[in-house]
């Protein structure tokens, strides 16, 4: 591939160098937010000028996404979350939730053009952009990457394969971007109706899971295809790129994990919840728990890109469970062990004896701390459930973000 080997400088910064960047950034974004309603309300006193250091971040509240269709009902339409009058947006879109979602009026203002470049996607190349445009900003997110980069696109939208084909016909697209599910309907459908979809070399897939055998079967056919993480609210979080190892976290975001249900670091590499501050100050966005768990990779990228990696998605952190009628939340584990002294790590299992559900608190604990019926009432109290507790050695829970085990049958 010829041309340059990255999409600008940033990529390549001294880490150092980017440290400093996004602390300006934040506070930038923060100064935005304390103007804003519902952010001023949901951070409380924040002074930007007083965040010096990433850890700082910690200091500050979670938003979660889970929380945002009842903020938003309470104050529609963005629960007083973003500045500006309606008409100032480009695009008013609704995801599932519902979630209500402004789109501002750059080009690609959810930096998908990034991913796309280390995707090895170039100027003057055709794109069939599978993703959905109706609502939501899927569709428009891979748009506004690929007008950046200089392509011209297709907006396919997902489904209607006989008319997908038809548009490979045509235009002979060299890059599809969508799911990678749709992505081997497609090719499916094209060896089965004897159609030619050869003109398809390389894909930028999200969206949903693209396992190994999946990933196998598309190289097979001769595509290249990179994933990327993404979300609505947060636009492009980390991409792949050629060195296959992990995903590159994007310049516009900083990314933390955290233990399921709480706001604090997990240690270096466990496994947590991913939580994404974006740096826009026109469109704050600070510290939302987007409900999945991934983990740090160490060291950097052979690919040259000198910012942080993730392994990409590894589940939900969302692990509420239904016991005995009742909700139990990983917020409620972590808020029960802020009450034990000494504890360090809780794992609830869930069980079912004699056809009926059965709690067992599983805990790492420093020291001699409360007893286990000291235990037990507390949980019980916060819980409001039974819980038999049981006191494990320092190192025995997995480091692997499940708070909330469920290991009843199906």
């Amino acid at each position: 591939m010829t041309g340059p080997a990255f999409f600008d400088s940033l990529e390549t910064r001294d880490p150092a160098k980017r440290l400093a960047d996004q602390l300006a950034s934040l506070r930038a974004c923060l100064a935005t937010a304390m103007t804003i309603p519902g952010w001023r309300e949901h951070l409380g006193p924040v002074e930007p000028a007083a965040i010096d250091h990433l850890s700082a971040l910690a200091d500050l509240p979670v938003l979660r996404k889970s929380d945002l269709p009842a903020l938003q009902k309470a104050r529609l339409p963005f629960g007083g979350l973003m500045p500006g009058p309606l008409g100032g947006w480009k695009r008013l879109m609704m995801s599932p939730g519902p979630i209500f979602e402004p789109e501002s009026q750059e080009i690609d203002p959810s930096r998908a053009a990034r991913a796309m470049f280390a995707a090895g996607i170039r100027a003057g190349q055709i794109v069939q952009n599978t993703f959905s445009y109706h609502l939501t900003p899927g569709g428009w997110c891979f748009d506004g990457g690929a007008r950046l980069l200089g392509c011209a696109v297709i907006p396919a939208g997902p489904g209607n394969t006989e008319a997908q084909l038809d548009l490979i016909d045509a235009y002979r697209p060299g890059i599809y971007a969508g799911t990678p599910d749709y992505l081997k309907i497609l090719l499916e459908a094209a060896d089965q109706k004897g159609r030619d979809a050869s003109s398809l070399e390389r894909a930028i897939v999200s969206g949903a899971a693209f396992p190994p055998n999946l990933q196998a079967w598309v190289a097979d056919r001769g595509i290249d295809a990179y994933q990327c993480y993404a979300t609505a609210e947060c636009g492009i979080i980390a991409y792949e790129t050629g060195a296959r190892e992990g995903m590159v976290i994007d310049e516009g975001v900083i990314v933390e994990l955290v233990r399921p249900g709480t706001g604090m670091p997990v240690e270096p590499g466990e496994v947590g919840e991913v939580v994404v501050s974006v740096l826009d100050p026109a469109k704050p966005l600070i510290r939302l728990a987007v409900g999945d768990l991934s983990a740090f990779l160490p060291g950097l990228s052979p690919c040259g890109r000198t910012n942080q990696r993730i392994r990409g998605w590894m589940g939900r952190a969302d692990q509420t469970a239904k016991v005995r009628g009742m909700f139990v939340r990983p917020e409620q584990v972590a808020r029960l062990l802020a009450t034990l002294p000494g504890a360090m790590r809780a794992r609830l299992v869930i069980g079912r004896d004699n056809d009926r559900d059965q709690l067992t608190l599983r805990l790492e604990q420093t020291g001699d701390g409360p007893d286990l019926a000291a235990i037990a009432a507390a949980s019980r109290a916060i819980l409001k459930l039974d819980t038999m507790v049981e006191k494990v050695a320092l190192g025995t829970l997995p480091r692997d973000g499940v708070v909330i085990e469920d290991r009843r049958p199906l």
